[in-house]
């Protein structure tokens, strides 16, 4: 069994061809800009999006453990759902996260992000887009959250796509103990290796974990020959200035291989993730770097003779 919560179809940005990602729950990494904030917890959580809401009520009957309620006498107009009455408050202290209220919920306000799933049941999702696959040179990608917290979930399923001769990629941080990375290395075709910044102390401070263990499982996985794509989030006032930018330039030169980079910008779509969880965004505000940035980033890091998208 593992904790899936989400399976996307027809993906085209993560990895070659049309892809199908699954998305693995739980990622020991806690990145200031993550845009799937519902990836981060191991266990299912409960997403409210207020303006779908139309106040019917019917998750308030439902609930078994009273976590939803209305207060509409107090109502002062704030904030409204889409009918215009006051949200309802989920006290989620109480709620049990049982998704007894996302079923009955007719606006699709409420949804439980995560769900256990079979191996089984993952591979007939895969499995019945293999007629794109064929046709495109895709194949399915595992992401997160951070793949590799499932390992033995992981594995089963790349053994079991390996044996269809379905094309595999991993999409990870690299924070793991090698020897992970190296159980799962033979069944995959693709890394898709996430590099964000080359300062420790600031890694630390954005993401929670120290990139030594990053960096010297990049290092290995290059050494070892092993097909990798190196993607970059690019974080306005983070991880887009010139030193951040130079020394990752630098530090992958000096790989035994050299990698295609792909750059990516970062996007505020999330926003109404943090919210719906009841977490707090904690870069309220970042605009998205322009076209013309971007472009200036990709320049200097060809200047160091890689090749970026």
């Amino acid at each position: 069994m593992g904790m899936v919560f989400d399976i996307r179809r027809y993906a085209i940005h993560d990895g070659p061809g049309i892809r199908t990602t699954v998305f693995l729950k739980g990622c020991p990494l806690d990145c200031w800009w993550c845009h799937n904030p519902e990836s981060q917890s191991s266990q299912p959580e409960l997403i409210f999006r207020e303006n779908r809401c139309i106040g019917c009520e019917a998750c308030v009957a439902e609930c078994r453990n009273e976590a939803i309620s209305f207060q509409r006498s107090a109502f002062g107009g704030q904030r409204s759902t889409a009918n215009g009455l006051p949200p309802p408050v989920t006290n989620r202290t109480l709620c049990q996260v049982c998704g007894e209220c996302a079923e009955v919920c007719y606006a699709e306000a409420r949804e439980i992000a995560g769900r256990e799933m079979t191996v089984a049941q993952v591979l007939a999702e895969i499995v019945s887009d293999i007629p794109f696959y064929d046709e495109s040179g895709g194949g399915v990608t595992f992401s997160g959250g951070e793949p590799l917290l499932q390992r033995e979930f992981l594995l089963e399923l790349l053994r079991a796509c390996k044996t269809r001769e379905i094309h595999t990629t991993v999409d990870t941080s690299g924070f793991t103990a090698w020897p992970v990375i190296e159980s799962i290395r033979p069944y995959t075709d693709l890394f898709l290796y996430d590099l964000k910044l080359m300062d420790d102390e600031k890694h630390r401070r954005y993401t929670g974990v120290s990139n030594a263990l990053i960096l010297s499982n990049l290092r290995k996985l290059s050494k070892a020959g092993q097909a990798i794509t190196i993607r970059i989030p690019i974080v306005p006032g983070i991880n887009d200035d010139e030193d951040n930018i130079r020394r990752t330039g630098e530090f992958l030169t000096c790989l035994p291989h050299r990698h295609p980079v792909e750059l990516l910008p970062y996007h505020a779509s999330a926003d109404g993730k943090y919210s719906g969880l009841g977490k707090v965004n904690r870069l309220p505000g970042t605009v998205a770097p322009s076209g013309e940035r971007m472009q200036m980033i990709a320049e200097r890091l060809r200047s160091f003779g890689l090749q970026v998208k």
